[in-house]
């Protein structure tokens, strides 16, 4: 019996996407959930399972767009067959290795680059070859293939400057294009509809950690031993965001034609950088969250998104975002707002500083904090309140655990 394979349907405003790439060839045998083919959309990138066990016929090509409901494949069911030596086959077949894992995106740059992956050392989560890593293979063998080469018994002189330009017959100035993907298409439009279509202004101030990292420091075994979950900064952020909030709640809402909408309910986006770009997954009823349920709706949600797992209704909804450049070494910087939200959050890289306190020099560890907003709901004094009960909270941690 043969069953159509066709593109599901990944969420209300979605109707078509790319198949970005074949995990199978025409006429493999597959088994019952076997991931098929990854489809990207223009909010996030899934595999899809082959719903039962048999032969799958490729129907669409690589990189083709394809609505939902359409036929990409079909599949003859049936238990796989044993595979019989042909008599004239005289070259014994190599043993297939699984060779090191790979994220789909830097599979499919190595096969459309033939990079061999056991040449490559992963940097990602267990040691896991990355797109990046193999960019940085491509170019290391380019910059081999270019490298100009010294014949027998041709001396260079010694008065010939040691930074002399190569010639170009010894090298080329190459290019490489890649398609973008729907979702960085995606990300592009809405950052510059955000740019284009609202009042955006930053505002900034300062938070001293020494609380939370002491704090951290001295519950962080038993804490992990209890929960099952690292306690990390971003539930500190998540809390003081929900007690600003509470307080100046315009930062919380967003425009909708002539109305303001002001939720009562708190769902905050949590920006993750990606190898397809960034997601901002939504932690839902944020406000009603404990610090260990936090930390493992963050933690659940992140894996998801660079795994590719992430599905769209994660990433739908929100009411405020926060990013943290921060872990990438950012000091400070200006958020672009998350399109309809009305406020974002920057978190930055924490340095430790020499500020006063009680009239005296001391060094504390120090991060700047960066509000953006919609000026045409939220006034300067609203916004500037927010961001200051933020940093009230971040140095009084206790003021969050007690909800005080």
């Amino acid at each position: 019996m043969a069953i159509e394979i066709k593109v599901p349907s990944v969420g209300e405003s979605v109707s078509e996407g790319v198949l970005s790439r074949w995990m199978v060839k025409s006429g493999e045998t597959v088994r019952a959930n076997q991931p098929l083919f990854e489809l990207e959309t223009d909010k996030a990138s899934q595999e899809i399972p082959a719903p039962a066990t048999g032969t799958v016929e490729l129907l669409v090509k690589e990189g083709e767009k394809v609505p939902v409901g359409a036929v990409v494949a079909r599949l003859t069911e049936g238990a796989a067959q044993p595979q019989v030596a042909s008599p004239s086959a005289s070259v014994p077949s190599p043993a297939v290795s699984a060779g090191p894992a790979m994220s789909p995106s830097a599979q499919k740059m190595a096969a459309e680059r033939q990079v061999d992956p056991s040449t490559i050392e992963g940097t990602g989560r267990g040691g896991r070859i990355i797109k990046e890593d193999v960019a940085a293979a491509v170019v290391q063998r380019e910059k081999a293939e270019v490298a100009p080469v010294t014949k027998p018994g041709l001396a260079i002189p010694s008065s010939a400057p040691a930074s002399a330009p190569v010639p170009a017959s010894q090298g080329a100035r190459m290019e490489s294009r890649t398609r973008m993907t729907a979702i960085r298409q995606r990300i592009a439009e809405r950052l510059l509809a955000a740019q284009q279509n609202a009042a955006i202004l930053t505002t900034f101030n300062e938070a001293d950690m020494s609380a939370i990292m002491a704090l951290r420091t001295r519950y962080k075994d038993s804490f992990q031993k209890r929960h099952g979950v690292s306690l990390g900064f971003m539930s500190f952020f998540v809390k003081a965001v929900v007690e600003a909030v509470r307080a100046f709640p315009a930062v919380n809402s967003r425009i909708d034609g002539n109305e303001i909408v002001q939720p009562h309910y708190v769902d905050i986006g949590v920006a993750v950088s990606t190898e397809k770009g960034l997601m901002v997954p939504v932690l839902r009823d944020a406000d009603k969250l404990a610090f260990a349920q936090i930390e493992k709706g963050i933690a659940e949600l992140a894996v998801r998104a660079r795994d590719g797992k992430i599905s769209v209704a994660d990433l739908q909804g929100g009411t405020f975002t926060i990013t943290n450049g921060g872990v990438f070494g950012s000091l400070l910087s200006t958020p672009i707002l998350n399109p309809p939200q009305s406020g974002i959050l920057g978190m930055h890289t924490i340095q430790k500083r020499p500020v006063a306190v009680d009239d005296q020099v001391v060094i504390r560890p120090m991060m700047y904090l960066a509000l953006s907003y919609d000026h045409r709901i939220i006034d300067g004094r609203e916004a500037v309140g927010f961001l200051v009960r933020v940093k009230e909270c971040l140095e009084n941690p206790e003021r969050l655990m007690l909800e005080v």
